[in-house]
């Protein structure tokens, strides 16, 4: 019961601030629920408790997760506890909202899948987790991950080093992640010998990628002719996984190849595409109320309406 009211009963404010509908009260070991929301209530109450004996911590972010998933019509038991990788450090990697959930079934059953939502919504992060867990389970015999350089532009001349040595820094990211899955020595031995390879797009044309998992991150910053040659490199054995933000788009005269594949592609089988949105970010709590004041910005100054991403397929 600790567990499940939180530190002074913060969880059951946070729940009384999300359904004002219901009335909480907390009476020794028991919780008596009442109002119109009260079903509702009950019902993530229960999904709370299964979190708790499944050795979760609840905590307000927990419970504001917990009540997109019960709202979205969905077992927070079940995407919350879906395991994708345990980390070097013994960290489990799990899917931390419906549309996580979501993202990560869709790259397990298809060919190609796209990722597509705003910054801090675990994209890279979990496709970075998935292809690790191919790699250990040998469906694939190597990691392959790459993103455009466009924000280098005319500054990669005033970097020190060779062609590799400047695109680094913006590749960092997909380091990351991947010392944090595998730790600095496992992630540094799979990279020396070629299991790993982390490349700018540039280098991927002409090639072919047999057995692969293949991770193309930043895709809104690669044009249309780009993302075409990148896809037609996928061969026997390979899985490929796309994500961007198509409203951080950083391309000179902003054409992004990202925005338009979903009616190139969207009726190709094997073909995914998975919109995640604010709900869906997992960093500070603050980044998700940036990605809102941020929509609704674009919304008030687009004559009310702002663009929606197109259906999921």
């Amino acid at each position: 019961m600790a567990g499940l009211v939180g530190p002074l009963n913060e969880n059951l404010r946070s729940l009384q601030e999300a359904f004002s509908g219901a009335r909480i009260i907390a009476r020794g070991n028991e919780l008596n629920i009442e109002g119109d929301d009260a079903t509702t209530v009950a019902r993530l109450v229960g999904e709370l408790r299964l979190l708790l004996e499944q050795g979760q911590v609840v905590d307000p972010q927990v419970v504001a997760r917990t009540v997109d998933i019960i709202r979205a019509d969905e077992r927070p038991s079940e995407v919350l506890t879906a395991e994708v990788l345990r980390s070097a450090r013994g960290r489990s990697v799990r899917p931390k909202s419906s549309g996580q959930k979501r993202y990560v079934d869709a790259i397990l059953a298809n060919t190609v899948t796209f990722g597509i939502g705003p910054a801090g919504t675990g994209k890279s992060y979990l496709a970075v987790a998935l292809a690790v867990q191919a790699l250990q389970a040998k469906t694939v015999e190597r990691i392959i991950m790459t993103r455009p350089a466009v924000e280098a532009g005319e500054r990669l001349g005033f970097l020190p080093g060779d062609l590799m040595a400047k695109i680094d820094p913006y590749l960092r990211p997909l380091y990351d992640a991947l010392y944090d899955m595998l730790g600095t020595d496992g992630a540094r031995r799979l990279l020396d010998n070629g299991t790993v390879e982390v490349a700018p797009l540039a280098y991927m044309r002409g090639r072919t990628l047999n057995r692969s998992f293949i991770i193309l991150d930043e895709a809104q910053n690669a044009t249309p002719e780009q993302l075409k040659m990148f896809l037609t490199r996928i061969g026997f054995g390979s899985k490929v996984v796309v994500n961007g933000d198509i409203t951080q788009v950083d391309l000179p005269g902003g054409r992004s190849g990202l925005a338009e594949l979903d009616g190139v592609l969207g009726k190709v089988e094997g073909v995914a595409f998975v919109y995640l949105s604010g709900r869906d970010v997992v960093r500070h709590r603050i980044v998700a109320d940036i990605v809102s004041a941020y929509d609704a910005y674009e919304a008030a100054n687009n004559g009310g309406g702002t663009r929606q991403p197109p259906r999921e397929k």
